[in-house]
């Protein structure tokens, strides 16, 4: 299945170069095994969102590795593809990018006819490929508009495609310049999240990287909360996601809700096209 990366110190910029291309399970290992395209994103010294994409796997696009390596910033949003829908290419890539906000789904929402339907016209011009993960942003962003508040919009749109549509998954992050949103929805796939250490103390990994931290031109460790699809390395801190579970960070500050209830009409992999299916396997 497709794997999500995200990462904030809520202020500091850092490098992701440990979590990107070092880690056991870094962001370049998994796109091994999710060749259909990979994307970075972040925000500039203007806080102005900021991506790279291909449609190719990470571990042969030279550009993400140089962005890993070098780029810096208080947020990011990184995503390794495996298409269930949508044609491989560089618009299909996530993360997107819409009011200065960056997103990237894992899963699948079918019924794609009816979530076009709740859209306007100006909702549509922000789009620029053909996945479901898109339309499911471009909502997210209607109903953000609509109610002037992030995480409302973000549940109110959520509750919605949950009642009405078919899900396998919702699994999704979605960034503001140093603030981030994690749902893991229902119990499909799973989520991670490691959440930093603020005593200062943990445990060094190889590299002068500490658990829950990224570093700042390789000295003082800098606390940051990183999400992830799997576990990347073997730290204890990690954390599952409970199903339902939306976090929600600002800053170095998190708290988790749960306003969902199950989906009306879930989907089980029986019910997946095979490709769908395919893009769901975990490729452990």
């Amino acid at each position: 299945m497709c794997r999500l990366f995200g990462m904030t110190t809520g202020g500091p910029r850092v490098r992701a170069t440990f979590w990107l291309l070092d880690a056991p399970q870094s962001l370049h290992a998994q796109s091994r095994r999710m060749p259909d395209g990979t994307g970075l994103g972040w925000f500039s010294l203007g806080d102005e969102p900021v991506r790279d994409r291909a449609p190719i796997a990470a571990f042969e696009n030279s550009d993400f590795a140089a962005a890993a390596l070098n780029v810096q910033s208080h947020t990011f949003v990184s995503h390794v593809r495996y298409a269930s829908t949508g044609k491989i290419d560089v618009h299909n890539a996530h993360p997107f990018d819409m009011h200065d906000r960056l997103f990237a789904h894992n899963g699948v929402v079918q019924g794609l006819d009816v979530l076009d339907s709740w859209l306007t016209d100006v909702d549509r011009a922000l789009m620029e490929g053909q996945t479901d993960s898109e339309l499911v942003f471009a909502y997210i962003t209607a109903e953000i508009r609509r109610r002037g508040d992030t995480t409302a919009g973000l549940v109110a749109a959520v509750r919605r495609i949950a009642a009405e549509l078919p899900v396998f998954s919702l699994n999704l992050l979605l960034a503001e310049s140093g603030r981030l949103w994690a749902l893991r929805y229902p119990e499909s796939n799973e989520l991670w999240v490691l959440a930093p250490a603020l005593d200062g103390h943990g445990r060094h990994l190889d590299g002068g990287h500490e658990p829950g931290h990224l570093d700042v031109e390789a000295e003082a460790p800098t606390p940051a909360h990183v999400v992830a699809s799997e576990r990347m390395d073997d730290d204890p801190g990690w954390r599952l996601l409970e199903p339902g579970e939306l976090l929600v960070i600002d800053g170095l500050a998190s708290s988790s809700l749960f306003p969902f209830d199950p989906p009306a009409h879930p989907l089980t992999a029986a019910d997946l096209s095979a490709q769908e299916a395919a893009s769901q396997k975990t490729h452990s």
